[in-house]
């Protein structure tokens, strides 16, 4: 396994590890004297859930030193990526982060926020940033793993959707 800096050659490759992903219950946050907590809420039964990728001018990422995407490949077929930008805040927000269905379990995963961690702090960026659903309990359960922690909830983000999601920020602090 390799992890490359985008270039013009692996454009093509973006969003190929963008696949759909089991929701198998949810966190629910709680605030209290200034320190968040969670408790995890296991559903009967689970479903898939899949993003539409995203649209941004990916072009616009290379030799840029203010964003950057980095791209998982095992052997010649792209298995992962993580797409970041500097914050107005001196974090390193991780606008996406995936890996493909047939990578999963391999800390393909980790390995991109380590990435993610050496580019930001070769950047002078303090932390790395990043907001998922309440819902993608496997997703919050591999941020914990990674030593994130949440820095808070928005309710009302997902409000316009025909869903029941929160917005849950969670940071990692360098």
């Amino acid at each position: 396994m390799k992890i490359v800096k985008v270039d013009r050659q692996c454009l093509v490759d973006i969003n190929k590890a963008n696949q759909p992903f089991k929701i198998i219950g949810k966190i629910k946050p709680e605030f209290a004297n200034g320190i968040w907590t969670y408790t995890e809420e296991i559903y009967e039964q689970s479903n898939i859930k899949t993003y539409p990728d995203d649209t941004c001018v990916y072009a616009d990422y290379i030799n840029n030193p203010d964003k950057t995407i980095f791209l998982a490949y095992s052997d010649t077929e792209c298995v992962g990526q993580i797409v970041l930008k500097r914050d107005w805040n001196r974090y390193a927000f991780i606008e996406d982060i995936c890996v493909s269905k047939s990578a999963r379990g391999q800390g393909i995963g980790t390995k991109l926020i380590q990435k993610a961690i050496e580019w930001a702090k070769s950047s002078d960026l303090k932390g790395l940033a990043l907001e998922t659903q309440d819902n993608n309990l496997l997703a919050c359960r591999f941020y914990v793993k990674c030593g994130f922690v949440i820095g808070g909830v928005n309710t009302m983000l997902y409000k316009n959707f025909d869903n029941d999601e929160f917005a849950i920020f969670w940071y990692l602090l360098f």
